[in-house]
């Protein structure tokens, strides 16, 4: 069975986000945990972690189908000591919220060397801020995103994801999220479903599906390896339509949440319909 959601708002509390992705008949959704923009905010009350509980226990969606994403300030390869740590508290942090909400995944792009460091010592210090988090927690699995390749951030080729992962210490709370745009934007062609077939064999080969935790289903404004993160509608963009019809027909993606983060959030209760259809077809 496919879990399909979005990533919801959480404006006026975290207990608000059941409600938004049972507006838009998802049974799986995302959301941030607190404000994505600032390094602190104020902790979880005891009542909206009690809301958000009851919530999504009326709306019938498992906490398996739930993936917070923690905050776009972190950077858990920083190459300099202060961002370094002050990104390994947040996102200890983040870890900790999941816990307190009874959350099992917590997304996170892996990080960017700013071009001070290598890409190896930049992914050396993202594994090693993982395991230092997961050795102050437990429960809750570190899912890394895949990138799209702007800038000097890392974790858009698989080959880095896999290197991330050797170096985690405990690979039972270690997984991987695949955003369908970042995929194409960094070189791996969705557009038919022989190169869905062929990419994500690569996944396996390389990093192994047995790590794939949730998935971002979104087309691309921008071309084929054109290392531009620039999400489109689904079915309206460069990836195109045939890549959603395949993913709602295998069987690798049941059972894990699959998460819209399209620009147009008005369709995204059409765009799930949609899907769900491609599934029904199967």
């Amino acid at each position: 069975m496919k879990h399909i959601g979005a990533h919801v708002s959480t404006s006026g509390g975290v207990e608000n986000a059941p409600v938004n992705a049972a507006a838009i008949q998802a049974n799986a959704f995302a959301l941030f945990t607190k404000n994505q923009r600032q390094w602190f905010s104020a902790p979880l009350s005891e009542k909206s972690i009690a809301s958000f509980k009851k919530k999504t226990e009326e709306i019938h969606v498992d906490p398996a189908y739930i993936l917070p994403h923690d905050s776009y300030l972190i950077n858990l390869g920083h190459p300099e000591t202060e961002g370094l740590e002050k990104s390994r508290a947040a996102f200890l942090d983040e870890m900790q919220r999941c816990e307190q909400l009874g959350l099992t995944l917590l997304n996170f792009h892996p990080g960017s060397h700013l071009k001070k460091i290598s890409v190896d010592d930049c992914l050396a210090r993202i594994a090693e801020s993982i395991n230092i988090t997961l050795d102050k927690t437990k429960g809750v699995c570190a899912v890394i995103e895949n990138t799209a390749g702007q800038g000097s951030n890392v974790g858009n080729r698989f080959e880095e994801i896999a290197k991330i992962i050797s170096m985690v210490d405990d690979k039972s709370r270690v997984g991987v999220c695949i955003d369908t745009c970042h995929t194409f934007a960094a070189g791996y062609d969705l557009r038919t479903a022989e190169a869905c077939e062929s990419t994500f064999a690569e996944l396996d080969k390389v990093v192994g599906l047995s790590y794939l935790r949730a998935m971002h289903i979104n087309d691309s404004m921008k071309p084929l390896g054109s290392k531009v993160d620039r999400h489109n509608s689904i079915g309206k963009g460069e990836i195109g339509i045939e890549c959603f019809k395949w993913i709602m027909q295998q069987d690798m993606f049941n059972d894990i949440p699959l998460i819209l983060e399209t620009p147009d959030e008005s369709i995204w209760a059409e765009e799930i319909a949609l899907l769900r259809g491609f599934e029904a077809e199967k």
